[in-house]
This record gives structure tokens, sequence and C-alpha cells, in this order.
């Protein structure tokens, strides 16, 4: 069920430039915002419209201390933060390749906007196929092994793309063919890494999926960050972070099928 809504979260943040793009061109910047209203109009709209399917005796009514206990709970807890970590890591490679593509691709390769969309929308079609595989496959391989083969493959691909990035090796080729594989992996990662840190907190699922949501997209940011802070001129930054990310997400996989044997 996860990899079924990971399609469309994975999908989000690799769509949006391409959509934000296509804005600027057509109306301008101020319509960015405008549309931002927009869609928290509607979101909005949806909310007050969605119907609770949770019964009233299964509602947990915590106090907002309880709550901050819960998080103090959750970080405490090894297998969460493993699981946890595995997805953050890979969020951070996904957001400097968010932030960091269009200058390695437009700037540094010269590839025209119209073209680069296309290179950029490719990944989407690979996170699609990727959340398909694993919808497939992880009922019988199960959550910890699917994670680590995603986050294996993930940790290959950005290292292939640091190299191809500091050499400038296979050009733009050598840039886009990794990126796509590090992308893809977002079926494989970020379903089984958001699975195998709820399978203990039934009881506390709304706090348990908050922090994984926040610790998942504040390593994002910090992925992107860090593509800029490093930005010398050439794809180098975005190579290296991808890598490193790449490298984390494999190392806290890897925690994390360990632990799970170890409780199984």
């Amino acid at each position: 069920m996860l990899s079924t809504l990971m399609i469309a979260m994975g999908i989000a943040p690799l769509i949006g430039p391409i959509i934000g793009g296509q804005i600027l061109a057509i109306a301008g910047w101020r319509a960015i915002f405008w549309t931002l209203v927009g869609v928290g109009v509607a979101t909005l709209c949806a909310l007050t419209a969605l119907p609770e399917t949770l019964g009233a005796d299964r509602r947990s009514e915590l106090s907002f201390s309880r709550s901050l206990k819960g998080y103090g709970v959750l970080l405490r807890n090894s297998r969460f933060m493993a699981f946890s970590c595995a997805g953050g890591f890979f969020f951070a490679g996904t957001f400097a390749y968010v932030a960091g593509s269009p200058f390695a691709y437009i700037s540094y390769h010269h590839v025209p906007a119209s073209l680069y969309g296309l290179l950029f929308g490719a990944g989407i079609v690979g996170v699609m196929i990727g959340n398909l595989v694993n919808a497939r496959l992880v009922t019988r391989f199960g959550a910890s092994r699917m994670l680590s083969i995603g986050a294996g493959l993930a940790a290959l691909a950005g290292c292939a793309l640091a190299v191809t990035a500091s050499s400038d090796m296979g050009g733009l080729i050598g840039l886009v063919v990794p990126l796509f594989v590090f992308v893809s992996m977002t079926g494989l990662v970020i379903a089984n890494s958001f699975a195998g840190a709820l399978a203990d907190f039934s009881e506390m699922a709304g706090s348990a999926s908050a922090l994984v949501g926040a610790i998942q997209y504040g390593s994002g940011m910090i992925g992107s960050a860090l593509v800029g802070a490093f930005a010398d001129g050439t794809a180098w930054p975005l190579g290296a972070v991808v890598a490193v990310a790449g490298a984390g997400s494999l190392v806290c996989a890897m925690w994390a099928r360990n632990l799970s044997k170890v409780r199984g």
C-alpha cells in the first residue's frame, strides 16, 4: 500500500520543478506564488470534505506534552532511527538532484530548457517503475531486504555519479544515467523505510509518521543546501552530495536489516 502511495509522494518533488518552469515561462514568477495559494485553498477544501475512517473508540487523544514525550521514545529507538535515516539520507540525495540538476544540465552542459524538462521527467518514470517493482516483490522478500537492495543500488549510482561528475566522463550521459538509477530507487527506499519505521509503533502511528516525514524532508533541505554551499561551477558538488547520501542510506539500511534480524 505504501508503494502505491509513494508513487504520488515520490513524483511530487520531481514534477514540481517542471510545472514551476512552465508557469514561469508563461506567466512570470509572481504567478508561481498565486498558484501556491490555489493549491493551499484546494488542499484545505479537500481536508474539510475528507471523512474520518477511524472509529471514535480507536482514536488517541494525546496531550501536547505526551506527544513530545512520544517523540523522545521514537528518537531513542534504534530500529526506528535506522529506517528513518535510511530514507532521510535518500531524500537528501533526491533534493540535491532537484537543486543541482538545472545547473549541471543547462548551465554546465548547455542543455536547452525544453530538453531539460524531458530529462528531468524521465526520473518520474523511474520512480513509478521502482514503486511497482517494490509492490510486487516486497511481500516475497520483505521490507528490510528490499530497502537494502534499493539503498545499495542508490549508493552505486551515487558513486558512479561522483566519478563522472569529477572527471566529466561521458559528458551529459555520464550524469543522466546514474541520476536516473538513483532516483528510480525511490520506490524501494522510501516506502520500505517508512513501513519499517512504523512497524513497531502502531499505537502511536501519527507521531511516528510525523517524525519520519520531518527527518526525510529535513534531510532533503540539507541536501539541497549543500549543493549550493559547495557550488564551484562544475557538476562535482551534485555528484558528491548524491554519493554521500547514497552511501549513508545504505549504511542505515544495513543497520536496520541487522536490527530486524536480531528482533526476528
